[in-house]
């Protein structure tokens, strides 16, 4: 009996010491004989304890073809995120369409990689049995989202609702999986996310919630880098990402990150549109 508790009490140790790490800087992922280490700084989606399992692996295999090693950031919300992000912080970031828009503006950032598979679309959800069944249904009604300034799954769709002329309580619950959650439970009367979020998902849940209204879809994620990052590492993580979709292995790391097919990214042709959309109407950001 004692060695079972001590057993079961050294694994809750162990756990909590790796999502420990997790949640803040990793140990250097590549190359431990690199003679600098890159920052790659990520938006919390979701929980960072599943961001890490799913980032680590893969520049644990990007800093091993490139001979680079890689500190990975994972901040608390998309408030820090964002922080790091407008003051210059990171040398690499995976951040939403509507961050690299702001991110060029202020420090200079360009996109490297996006995901060639799929348009980032914002979705609305609401329980299964929901009397609702039309976004003019949610006049009045409390909406969860999981930050102000995520791009689809916050700033357009509630620019979609004004349009309408519907109003809503909007509520932030950090993370999409929050959000998702908040109406399974009840707490609100939908949620806003995004197709590469809710389909991955834990299948329970997604049986306790049905789509309301999706968004025209616009370019996915990116991933970018700050001016100081030179050239040849540019095109290195673009060329290593790009080459690990040529096989089976290297397919599954980059699903986990919602880069299913990476191609190279072009500000202009994928995210200069967004800057005609007049999203800042709707977002809260930090002047300073």
């Amino acid at each position: 009996m004692f060695r079972s508790k001590f057993r079961w009490r050294t694994s809750i140790l162990c756990l909590a010491m790796v999502l420990s790490s997790a949640a803040t800087w990793s140990a250097c992922l590549g190359d431990r004989n690199a003679k600098k280490i890159l920052t790659l700084a990520v938006v919390p989606q979701l929980p960072r304890t599943a961001i890490y399992t799913k980032w680590a692996p893969l520049l644990e295999q990007v800093g091993q073809r490139m001979g680079q090693c890689f500190d990975l950031i994972i901040p608390d919300s998309t408030p820090a995120f964002e922080k790091l992000l407008f003051n210059g912080d990171p040398d690499l970031a995976f951040a939403n369409p509507y961050h690299m828009v702001i991110a060029k503006k202020r420090q200079g950032y360009a996109p490297l990689l996006i995901d060639g598979s799929v348009k980032l679309t914002g979705i609305l959800m609401v329980k299964a049995d929901s009397p609702i069944q039309n976004i003019h249904d949610l006049q009045d009604k409390k909406v969860a989202f999981p930050s102000q300034n995520a791009f689809a799954s916050s700033l357009l769709i509630r620019a979609e609702l004004a349009k309408e002329g519907i109003r809503i309580q909007p509520r932030y619950a950090n993370t999409h999986a929050s959000a998702y959650r908040a109406v399974a439970m009840g707490e609100m009367a939908a949620a806003g996310g995004v197709n590469n979020t809710w389909m991955r998902e834990d299948p329970v849940l997604r049986t306790s919630l049905r789509i309301l209204y999706e968004t025209p879809g616009y370019a996915p994620h990116p991933l970018l880098a700050h001016p100081r990052v030179s050239s040849s590492i540019r095109k290195g993580v673009i060329d290593t990402f790009m080459s690990l979709s040529a096989n089976e292995a290297g397919k599954k790391f980059l699903e986990g990150v919602q880069m299913s097919m990476p191609v190279q990214a072009n500000y202009q042709r994928d995210f200069a549109p967004l800057e005609r959309l007049g999203l800042e109407k709707f977002a809260a950001l930090d002047e300073n």
